[in-house]
């Protein structure tokens, strides 16, 4: 599930338990955690002492650390991702949420649908959904000209993926009805399916063939098509950002919470990070500095790439604290990828 090679298990079966049972006990409530939680709920009989020493190795391996302002101790990035990796059982979600998931993804365009899934992912979790909508293949699968007044011209273009565009174009010469419909015919019967590039390849050399009027509506419309097809496309869609207000590890610092949402406002570098792990098997979690970007280090991000048709096409992910319960957002991004695949698959 990450994107680390591991070393073999430094830890014995009672350090196990205990770290398993501290990391569970802090994000349960938040607060450090001290021996006497600790045997009290890990069921181990184990004397106060021992314990103490358990986690004094813990601590000495960098897994757990302790606040200076209490005798507990607190998870590190190195003890969630240990404890990710190894000691986490997931909880499957249960019928009625993913029923709930499904019928929140029944939409009939892509761009909504993107929309829906970033929106139940920040609902479920309540932290930030993210989802990098699918790479455009800026095709068309149909075009249509409509005349609006003398010299302006309604282009209407149905995407390969669906989706309904519209552009205004302006031409120096008033076309007649006919001469639309003979220009919308000529590329839907010779283009449709193609790449906006391809057509300008491919029609270099019928456009000559054409007469010089309805060859520059020919380039007026690829310019129109090939605009609104890239404008349709917001790359990364963001549901729920204010929940990371509300959440103490992370609005206690000012200056981080400004870096994050700087980070969601210039998104670049967000969407390098989701591109990365669109190239990844399945769920992965980057915690803390892990990801690499540095309004991330308190924050985990937990991603799966999602498909059509068997080919990767995006990344759905949450964003929240590091402090969040893994076996409940892992299954839901899990989830809300597969559902998102298959309702972009069968439309």
């Amino acid at each position: 599930m990450s994107h680390e090679h591991h070393t073999p298990n430094p830890l014995n079966d009672r350090a196990q338990l205990l770290l398993k049972t501290l990391v569970e006990r802090y994000i349960a409530d938040g607060q450090p955690v001290g021996s006497r939680a600790l045997s009290k709920f890990s069921g181990l009989d184990l004397s106060p002492a021992s314990i103490r020493n358990v986690m004094a190795d813990l601590e000495e391996m960098g897994f757990i650390a302790s606040p200076h302002t209490s005798a507990g101790r607190v998870p590190t990035a190195r003890g969630y991702r240990f404890f990710v990796d190894t000691l986490l059982t997931v909880k499957p979600l249960d019928r009625v949420e993913i029923n709930q998931l499904e019928g929140q993804l029944q939409v009939d365009n892509t761009q909504k649908l993107v929309a829906s899934a970033s929106h139940v992912l920040s609902e479920l979790t309540h932290f930030a959904g993210v989802v990098v909508t699918p790479r455009r293949s800026s095709g068309f699968r149909h075009v249509e000209f409509l005349r609006l007044a003398d010299k302006r011209i309604l282009l209407i273009l149905v995407t390969a993926d669906g989706d309904v565009q519209n552009r205004i174009i302006h031409t120096e010469k008033a076309y007649s009805p006919s001469e639309l419909t003979e220009a919308a015919n000529f590329l839907n019967q010779n283009f449709a399916g193609c790449t906006f590039d391809e057509i300008r390849r491919r029609i270099q050399a019928e456009l000559r063939q054409l007469r010089e009027d309805v060859a520059q509506l020919m380039a007026a419309a690829l310019n129109a098509g090939d605009q609104a097809v890239s404008e349709g496309a917001e790359d990364v869609v963001i549901s729920g950002e204010v929940n990371l207000l509300g959440i103490d590890d992370l609005s206690s610092n000012m200056g981080k919470l400004r870096d994050l949402f700087n980070l969601f406002e210039r998104r670049t570098s967000l969407l390098q990070l989701l591109d990365q792990s669109s190239r990844a098997q399945g769920v992965q979690i980057f915690i803390g500095g892990e990801a690499g970007l540095q309004p991330l280090d308190e924050c985990s991000v937990v991603t799966a790439p999602y498909e059509v048709d068997g080919k990767v096409v995006g990344t759905v992910g949450v964003i929240g604290p590091t402090r969040m319960a893994y076996e409940r957002v892992i299954p839901i991004v899990d989830i809300t990828a597969k559902l998102l695949s298959s309702a972009l698959t069968q439309r």
